[in-house]
C-alpha cells in the first residue's frame, strides 16, 4: 500500500515561495489502479513524483509498505525504486538503442544477468506486443509503440507499483484506448498496481477504480470513479466532468439545470416524461453517459423555459421522481 500524509512540498525562488502541494493525504491500495486528476498546473505531477521521491517533499512522509520512503538512506532509495516502475508523456527512450536493449538497460544498471535480462526482455515485448520490433530503433516505432516499449521498460525489475504521469496524453484516442487496455490487463494479470495521472476524465473511467481530485495544489475530493462521477462535491470536479463551454451556458432561456442519472435512470426517458407531464419545452445543452462496473451514470444539463409556471412545473417534477438535480451558473 501507498500512503502520504500531510506531504507538502514548496519550491523556493529568489522572489517567493511556490506551494505545489499542500497537505496532501491519500491511501493507495494493492491491487487498485488509482487515478489522479486536475488541470495544468494542479500539482499532480509533482504529487506522483514524491511518490518515489525523485521530488522529495518539503515536509510530510510518503509510507510505502509499511516503510517511511522520507527517511530512508540513498542506498536504500536506489533498492526500494526497483519495485516502483515509471512511464512518461515523453516515453524517454534511448534513441542510440533498440527496443530490445532499451528494455534491458534497467536490468543492466541493477546488475542482472545480461542472458537472464534479454530473456526477461523478450518475455516483456511479448506481453506488451512487440515481439517483432525487438530489432527496430525508437525512430522506426509511432507513438503507441514507444509508450508499449516504455511500458516493458518499466516492468523489467518486476515492480509492485507502476506510476504513469499522463502516460497517453501525446497519444491519439485510438492509442490511448489500446494502451489504456494493456495497463489494465497488466494489472489484472500481474497484479501491479497503478497510479494514473491524468488531466482527462476519459482515461480516468475507463480503468480507474478510485479517483482523487487535485485543485490548487490540495485534493478537492477522492473516491470510488461512480461516485465522484455521480455526485461531484467540488467544482473543479464538475469542471473536468463536464468542461465548462461558454457557448453552453450563453444562451438566452431560462434557468439551467444540471440533472444526473445513476443506474436506475439511465434507461428511463426521463426527458420524454418531464415534457409530457408538464407540458412544458426544455433545451438540451449537454449530455454524457458513462458505464461504471456494469452501471450507467450519465450528466444532462438542460435550459428550462422562460415562463416562471412552467420552470415551477418542471422543478416539482424533478423533486416528486426524485431525479438529482442542481442549479448551473
Amino acid at each position: 500500500m501507498i500512503e502520504l500524509k500531510h506531504m507538502c512540498k514548496t519550491y523556493k525562488t529568489s522572489s517567493r515561495d511556490i506551494v505545489a502541494l499542500d497537505d496532501i493525504n491519500l491511501k493507495i491500495e494493492d491491487g487498485d489502479i488509482f487515478g489522479i486528476i486536475g488541470l495544468s498546473g494542479a500539482g499532480k505531477s509533482t504529487l506522483v513524483r514524491c511518490i518515489n521521491l525523485l521530488e522529495k517533499p518539503t515536509s510530510g512522509d510518503v509510507i510505502i509498505d509499511g516503510k517511511n520512503i522520507t527517511a530512508l538512506k540513498k542506498k536504500e532509495l536506489l533498492k526500494l525504486r526497483e519495485s516502483i516502475g515509471m512511464i512518461f508523456q515523453g516515453f524517454n527512450l534511448l534513441e542510440q538503442r533498440n527496443v530490445l536493449k532499451n528494455v534491458c538497460f534497467p536490468m543492466e544498471i541493477a546488475g542482472v544477468n545480461k542472458k537472464e535480462a534479454r530473456e526477461r526482455a523478450k518475455e516483456l515485448l511479448k506481453i506488451v506486443s512487440l515481439s517483432d520490433r525487438a530489432e527496430s530503433y525508437p525512430s522506426q516505432l509511432s507513438g503507441g509503440q514507444k509508450q508499449r516499449v516504455a511500458i516493458a521498460r518499466a516492468l523489467a525489475m518486476k515492480p509492485k507499483y507502476l506510476l504513469c504521469d499522463e502516460a497517453t496524453s501525446a497519444l491519439d484516442p485510438t492509442t490511448t484506448r489500446s494502451i489504456l487496455e494493456l495497463l489494465k490487463e497488466i494489472n489484472q494479470k500481474m497484479g501491479v498496481t497503478i497510479v494514473v495521472i491524468t488531466h482527462e476524465m476519459k482515461v480516468i473511467d475507463q480503468i480507474c477504480d478510485r479517483v482523487a481530485v487535485i485543485d490548487n495544489s490540495r485534493i478537492a475530493e477522492e473516491g470510488k470513479v461512480s461516485d465522484v462521477f455521480a455526485k461531484p462535491k467540488s467544482s473543479i470536479a464538475r469542471e473536468l466532468i463536464i468542461p465548462h463551454d461558454r457557448a453552453v451556458f450563453d444562451t438566452k432561456g431560462g434557468r439551467k439545470l444540471r440533472l444526473t442519472f445513476n443506474n436506475q435512470y439511465s434507461n428511463r426517458p426521463v426527458i420524454s416524461d418531464m415534457v409530457l407531464e408538464c407540458q412544458a419545452p426544455v433545451n438540451i445543452l449537454f449530455a454524457d453517459t458513462r458505464e461504471f462496473e456494469g452501471a450507467i451514470y450519465g450528466h444532462m444539463i438542460i435550459e428550462l423555459p422562460n415562463d416562471s409556471r412552467q420552470e415551477e412545473k418542471i422543478i416539482s417534477w424533478l423533486k416528486e421522481s426524485h431525479i438529482q438535480w442542481r442549479e448551473e451558473d
